[in-house]
């Protein structure tokens, strides 16, 4: 195994989604927790969050959760976890998610997914951290995101070179074999 112990699972909290992305989360939190990673996430226990943490959980993994305290209520903070964190704000939750992991794994998700994932690529862009970057394009999810960064490189406002700071994987099982490659 490689120098990676704990992945950061970025994800979605909606709880009314179509089935097959919770499924998806579930096979990425299950795989991880087998293949002997700790799960570093946003701490809550709905939506494909939820699916991703019961999973590693029930696979005998180790699951931290980092929420902040105004959010617990919101997104149901999990109490069943290895480890929780409440932070302060928003910002302070990346951080401590951050800190904590080794890789970041970007699964679907909304507004938050998307400014955690950019977050984190933007520092790999800037040279804060050279840690891995996997997008899971479940079902085509991430299809127009991956579009829409071919149209801003060929604008111009990316560089050719900023497709390779993240890996783009389409499920579970890729994933496993992405990181057994680190």
């Amino acid at each position: 195994m490689t120098s990676i112990k704990n992945i950061c699972v970025f994800c979605g909290s909606s709880t009314i989604v179509d089935g097959k992305y919770l499924r998806g989360a579930r096979d990425v939190g299950a795989m991880l927790a087998r293949n002997g990673y700790g799960v570093v996430y946003g701490g809550g226990n709905i939506g494909l969050m939820g699916a991703a943490a019961d999973a590693a959980l029930e696979a005998g993994g180790k699951v931290i959760g980092v929420i902040p305290k105004f959010l617990r209520d919101k997104e149901v903070a999990h109490t069943g976890l290895t480890e929780l964190h409440l932070t302060e704000t928003m910002h302070e939750r990346q951080v401590g998610m951050a800190e904590r992991s080794d890789a970041f794994v970007v699964l679907p998700g909304g507004l938050g997914t998307l400014a955690e994932f950019f977050e984190v690529l933007t520092w790999k862009q800037l040279g804060l951290h050279d840690k891995p970057i996997m997008l899971v394009n479940d079902f085509g999810y991430w299809d127009s995101l991956i579009e829409f960064a071919g149209h801003a490189e060929g604008e111009k406002f990316l560089r050719a070179s900023d497709a390779d700071l993240y890996a783009v994987l389409p499920g579970a099982a890729a994933l496993e074999a992405h990181l057994k490659r680190l």
